[in-house]
């Protein structure tokens, strides 16, 4: 069996009681002794609720000896709580000396968030001087976090999926809006520079053909206005059903002139055309 090389450290001093004066404790550093607590790179943050190790290694030259740690202390602290506790001894070479290790691994349940610590934790080392050799380690910092909740992100990235979707919305509502706008006014436009060119036939063109272009113009018009092809368009259907108010007396002049007509003064052809312009609402100051 092995010697214990604290117990042989202290009786190599030792002398007769009747002489010897008070006994003093060396202490670890003096023996070679160190602790070593929490896992290498610092401890990671935790979230509250999980179970997490922590580990605390008592090393020292062997020199052909044994050591025997105990643990006296637990890791319970404030927001944290000690469920368990494991040992490992192992050995290796370190500048050509032999090291000896006790690595002791607490298991600890975080159950409070913050900025917590896990305490100092204390180890004694039995002597044959009847006092046992004290060790502690350092007491560490653990950060303990709220659950992931990934609910409000999901709530936030839903609403700004839905703004986002709004605000596309609306700006195409606007560019429809405005493209309907530009074709109408296209639309009327066109209208205009061919109403103002049949006036300036109103004494010189066939007057049946004269009213004939002027039916199709105001077929496109309407056409226009509630949105069909200007094929489609009847312009005695649509009186008929009430929906070209005002246009009873200009459409008879089209029927008219389509079932022979007859000649027509300039005059004529010029009051019907204020008519037609006065119907569609055109105004020949816009040229």
């Amino acid at each position: 069996m092995e010697n214990d090389s604290l117990n042989t450290a202290v009786d190599s001093t030792a002398v007769p009681d009747s002489a010897a004066p008070e006994m003093v404790m060396p202490t670890p550093e003096q023996l070679g002794i160190s602790v070593v607590s929490g896992p290498e790179g610092g401890m990671p943050a935790v979230t509250v609720g999980d179970t997490f190790e922590f580990p605390v290694t008592v090393s020292w030259s062997v020199q052909g000896s044994a050591l025997l740690v105990v643990p006296t202390g637990s890791a319970n602290a404030k927001g944290l709580t000690q469920v368990g506790v494991s040992q490992e001894s192992a050995r290796s070479v370190k500048d050509g000396k032999e090291i000896a290790s006790i690595t002791f691994t607490y298991k600890i349940v975080a159950q409070d968030t913050g900025n917590l610590h896990v305490p100092a934790l204390r180890f004694e080392i039995p002597t044959q001087m009847g006092q046992p050799l004290d060790l502690r380690s350092e007491s560490v910092d653990v950060r303990v976090n709220e659950p992931f909740n990934p609910l409000p992100i999901v709530v936030g990235l839903v609403v700004a999926l839905l703004v986002l979707c709004a605000g596309l919305w609306r700006a195409k509502r606007r560019a429809a809006a405005r493209e309907a706008v530009a074709a109408r006014n296209a639309a009327q436009d066109a209208l205009r520079a061919r109403m103002l060119v049949l006036k300036q036939r109103v004494n010189t063109a066939d007057s049946r053909e004269w009213l004939l272009e002027l039916e199709s113009i105001c077929k496109e018009y309407v056409a226009e206005k509630f949105g069909l092809a200007a094929s489609a368009v009847n312009l005695d259907t649509l009186v008929k059903d009430g929906q070209l108010e005002g246009w009873e007396s200009l459409v008879e002049e089209f029927a008219h002139a389509r079932y022979g007509g007859g000649k027509r003064d300039g005059f004529e052809n010029k009051e019907t055309w204020k008519g037609a312009m006065k119907l569609m609402g055109i105004s020949e100051d816009d040229e």
